[in-house]
């Protein structure tokens, strides 16, 4: 047995509480809680608030970003290892970058042109007022840590004797290298997340890239065998969805465990006659507000109390109303998740986007989609008939 351990959850599984619980049982050392978004960090303040028997934040735990975490114990003491030209340099934050950063030009085909490490470092892994950009924050913490020999994760040791990472599948490229470090250390580390909510990636970095969306467990078996326990029983099954959107919803990932709705008393103790997954057309849109008052979810520019996809993972809602992109829809009427572009086979659609919306709803998720009577669609979809 290892003393880390991978947990992976289905939605709607308590995977937060679940660690937050893991955390107030230990008390014999420093435990450092991180997650990827500040939303998630303030959730799990919320939770640990309301979990602790006192309504307080125990002071052996300690909760950050993992870009924080990044920076706070990676850049800022070990700048200088990386460069003497950075010993006094102040590092002013972070830049987010939504794709690859440090631009140089683009050139005659409009393509572009990006700075390499060993041609301007100072370009490569910093904008012009100084911060450093997010997609390659990881990557110079591993040239620090190498640079000292090991320093960083030693002084990590000193410090925290436990680490929870929640929303693992959210880490990519050289970030799967400093968990490989921190499980080789003396802490023991627990990771928990959904494989099939990648909603967010660290960055876009080619390391590890066969280990993206959210392959944590393949990347373990690959490169860190016996380093790492890897538990796929304790959150498999999903306290907040019921059987027939668990099933919908495992559609989606096919060789990954299904989703399963537990058997708690109290979690189905409230039933429903309207449940499932279902098809309205824009006509029923008004007659199905006025039935079931479901909280509205859309792709993207959504208005409040409407929810972006992306936007509503980690939380629940009795009923949703989905407003499916062009690509799901077309899912929908073939079941099909990848096409072939330029000879390859790439994603059909965001599948990972639309998983978080249909497992948001406890009874039943709704899509508007103007249909004929005779269109047919995949299994698992009901034709909602306004009475």
């Amino acid at each position: 047995m290892s003393k880390n351990k991978l947990i992976i959850a289905t939605a709607g599984a308590g995977k937060t509480t679940f660690l937050i619980r893991e955390a107030l049982r230990i008390k014999d050392g420093n435990i450092l809680i991180m997650t990827y978004t500040e939303a998630n960090e303030a959730e799990i303040k919320k939770k640990l608030f309301n979990e602790s028997p006192d309504h307080k934040i125990p002071n052996n735990i300690t909760i950050q970003t993992w870009f924080t975490f990044l920076l706070k114990h990676g850049v800022k003491p070990y700048q200088g290892a990386y460069n003497n030209y950075l010993f006094d340099k102040e590092i002013k934050g972070l830049s987010f970058s939504e794709g690859k950063s440090g631009l140089r030009y683009f050139n005659a085909r409009g393509f572009p042109v990006y700075w390499g490490e060993e041609e301007n470092f100072r370009k490569f892994y910093f904008s012009s007022d100084f911060k450093i950009y997010s997609d390659k924050l990881s990557k110079f913490v591993i040239a620090c840590n190498e640079n000292t020999k090991g320093e960083i994760i030693d002084r990590l040791s000193r410090i925290y004797s436990y680490i929870l990472i929640d929303e693992m599948q959210d880490l990519a490229g050289y970030d799967l290298e400093i968990i490989k470090l921190l499980f080789k250390s003396n802490i023991q580390t627990l990771l928990v997340g959904d494989p099939r909510q990648v909603i967010y990636l660290t960055h876009h970095e080619s390391k590890h890239t066969p280990y993206r969306d959210g392959r944590m467990k393949e990347f373990i078996n690959d490169k860190c065998p016996r380093l790492c326990d890897i538990d796929e029983e304790t959150l498999k099954y999903s306290h907040r969805n019921n059987k027939e959107i668990c099933d919908f919803s495992s559609k989606l990932y096919p060789n990954l465990p299904l989703s399963e709705p537990c058997k708690c008393d109290e979690c189905r103790r409230e039933k429903s006659e309207h449940e499932g997954v279902y098809l309205i057309n824009r006509c029923q849109i008004k007659d199905y507000l006025v039935t079931f008052n479901p909280t509205i979810l859309k792709p993207k520019n959504s208005v409040a109390p409407e929810w972006n996809f992306g936007k509503s993972k980690g939380l629940t809602f009795k009923r949703v109303l989905i407003f499916p992109t062009g690509t799901i829809i077309q899912y929908l009427k073939d079941g099909r998740l990848t096409k072939r572009i330029k000879g390859k086979e790439e994603k059909a659609f965001d599948i990972a986007k639309f998983y978080v919306a249909i497992t948001r709803p406890q009874f039943s998720a709704a899509i508007v989609c103007d249909y004929d009577k005779s269109e047919k669609f995949i299994d698992g979809i009901k034709k909602w008939q306004s009475s």
